[in-house]
């Protein structure tokens, strides 16, 4: 009989041990937010999604390189000498044409790897976290600020600046290759015959001894 008030009382202390956190937020008063009407503050350092400062990019792709699941697709064109890009606010001079710069934020898993090897510190993770769209094409985010007509004109420009650069190489191959076929042949000395040993001299012979005087 103790045996069965035993469970009994163990049974019904374990659920209000259980129900004890249930309890104490019953007379709690509600701290709900009322999203979207009210947010919570991130974070300083929360990521969400990417921002691409286009003025500071050189086009150096560090960033896709780093990415884990490819989801930056960068393209680049050299720009003519004659081109002035301008300058980063870091002061670093601008090279390349950035063509293309498109992010797939559906892909990204936002590890923040991206932004750390970036030498302009141009792309970066924001606080940004409301983009859901019904169709998935537009999460692919592009950030490159030439038109495509601009795109057409430079790639012709770095067409040209190809074929003019390996024209420049055939030709000095060639020079080098003519001059070469033009020097006279410069003749190639005989090895040098090793000399002969020199014969050995003979040892002088022994003076002839006196024999000893008789008595």
């Amino acid at each position: 009989m103790k045996q069965y008030f035993r469970q009994i009382f163990t049974s019904i202390w374990s659920v209000l041990i259980g129900m004890k956190i249930t309890f104490k937020h019953m007379f709690t008063p509600a701290v709900t937010i009322q999203y979207p009407d009210v947010r919570l503050k991130l974070p300083e350092r929360a990521r969400n999604r990417l921002y691409v400062n286009m003025d500071d990019c050189i086009g150096c792709d560090q960033c896709s390189m780093a990415c884990p699941v490819s989801c930056i697709d960068i393209v680049t064109a050299k720009a003519m000498p004659t081109e002035d890009l301008g300058m980063t606010s870091t002061g670093q001079k601008k090279r390349l044409w950035v063509t293309t710069f498109d992010i797939d934020i559906a892909k990204c898993c936002y590890c923040g790897l991206c932004v750390y090897p970036c030498p302009t510190e141009c792309i970066k993770m924001t606080d940004v976290y409301e983009f859901s769209e019904f169709n998935r094409e537009n999460l692919v985010y592009n950030y490159a600020t030439v038109t495509e007509a601009e795109v057409v004109v430079i790639k012709e420009n770095a067409a040209v600046m190809e074929r003019e650069a390996a024209a420049k190489k055939a030709a000095a191959a060639a020079a080098a290759a003519a001059a070469k076929a033009a020097a006279p042949a410069v003749p190639v000395p005989a090895a040098a015959k090793p000399a002969a040993p020199a014969a050995a001299k003979p040892a002088d012979p022994a003076p002839p001894t006196t024999p000893p005087a008789q008595s």
